[in-house]
């Protein structure tokens, strides 16, 4: 009996001690009565300034957060947004000042201290303070060494000073954290970084290296281009000029829309090889198998063009510009190509007419009175029942481009 209600009496304290420290979790002394904590985070000020976070009003919500942080100076999740704010106003010491006295306070466990440091981490990454932000994240890996967000942050830091190995190194730690679907994006960014660190070996002359190095990216990732381009350029210099031919193909088969990377280097290394089929051809099949592709077309034409065929240069060069008529490199070459033809009137009549319906039809029209956008010839805007014409709307888009920055 003694022996039942002494572990009675043990239960009863330690539901006791339970609810007591729940209340001090709860609830905090403050200027003689008890706040209640969990009021603070469902406080019209805390859940104003959340909303005014996702509406992407700051300064609102800047406002609105810094009452509730006020109610509850304790509140850390509330500073650390407060400082993120700052930091996204461009009031990086201020955000700096504010996750720094966040690390001053005492029993952080150690995931707070992690996300204070990468908060602190991006402040100082935003202020220029690159090996500050360094450290930070560092840091941020001694207190959880699987945080993907530091390790990011990281490797962009690498990649914007050029330390490729360093930046290749965190890749393989994400990689590695990474689930199975989410390998071949991890594949293709160390591809990437393969390649820059080929090219850095190339600037060293190490070209053995390099080549190393490209085939390594394009074993991570088949639809790595630049590391094919590369590949067949280093290829080429060491005079194996087959073997560039056909690797700079294989772009070609992976990526026909990139295709016209290819262009120059085949065509030049065909005029060395005194092959004067090989490119011609490979610009019909490309042509056949895309009918829309344009930069074929052009590339063609400008091979006629300097190989004294100017008519059927232009043939396909004013095919090109149906497909898009806003390039200004088919516009210079069918100049070219007009003035070795001695400007024949039939021909400028052509070119000029497929200049002016391509411009018809494929400008976006402007309301001079609202500004919506629409692609008729004689129009009235739906939206306030202007009639719009295109002498009008050009006016307008010339007035306009003398008041755009770029």
């Amino acid at each position: 009996m003694n022996e039942s209600l002494t572990l009675l009496a043990v239960l009863v304290a330690l539901l006791l001690g339970l609810a007591a420290g729940k209340a001090w979790e709860r609830y905090k002394l403050r200027e003689g009565s008890w706040v209640d904590r969990r009021k603070v985070r469902e406080s019209p000020h805390y859940i104003l300034g959340l909303n005014f976070l996702v509406s992407n009003q700051l300064d609102l919500a800047i406002e609105e957060l810094t009452t509730a942080a006020d109610i509850d100076a304790d509140a850390l999740e509330i500073q650390l947004i407060l400082g993120n704010l700052f930091r996204e106003k461009g009031q990086v010491t201020r955000a700096i000042q504010m996750h720094q006295q966040l690390l001053q306070r005492p029993k952080l466990t150690k995931l707070e201290q992690a996300y204070v440091l990468l908060c602190l981490g991006l402040d100082f990454r935003r202020g220029g303070f690159v090996d500050r932000a360094l450290e930070a994240f560092t840091e941020v890996l001694r207190f959880d060494g699987d945080n993907q967000y530091a390790l990011l942050n990281l490797e962009k830091l690498h990649e914007e000073q050029q330390q490729w190995h360093e930046a290749y190194a965190i890749r393989q730690r994400l990689a590695a954290l990474a689930d199975d679907a989410q390998k071949p994006k991890h594949q293709a960014i160390l591809a990437f970084l393969e390649t820059q660190l080929g090219l850095q070996a190339l600037a060293r002359s190490e070209r053995a290296t390099a080549v190393s190095r490209f085939e390594s990216a394009i074993d991570l990732d088949t639809g790595a281009v630049p590391a094919y381009l590369n590949l067949g350029d280093v290829q080429r210099r060491e005079g194996r000029l087959d073997e560039a031919i056909a690797t700079w193909t294989q772009v070609i088969r992976i990526a026909p829309e990139r295709a016209y990377l290819v262009f120059d280097r085949i065509e030049a290394v065909s005029h060395e090889q005194g092959d004067t089929e090989r490119f011609p051809a490979l610009c019909h099949r490309l042509i056949d198998a895309n009918p829309q592709d344009w930069r074929a077309r052009l590339a063609l034409g400008r091979y006629l063009a300097t190989r004294d065929q100017p008519s059927e240069a232009l043939d396909l060069l004013l095919d090109s510009l149906v497909h898009n008529p806003h390039a200004l490199s088919i516009h210079q070459v069918i100049w070219q190509a007009l003035v070795a033809l001695g400007f024949n009137e039939a021909r400028v009549q052509r070119y000029m007419e497929i200049t002016r319906e391509a411009v018809f039809y494929l400008d976006p029209h402007i309301c001079m009175r609202c500004r919506y956008r629409s692609t008729e010839l004689l129009w009235q805007c739906p939206q306030c029942h202007e009639w719009n014409t295109f002498v009008e709307e050009r006016i307008t888009a010339a007035e306009e481009s003398k008041n755009d920055p770029h």
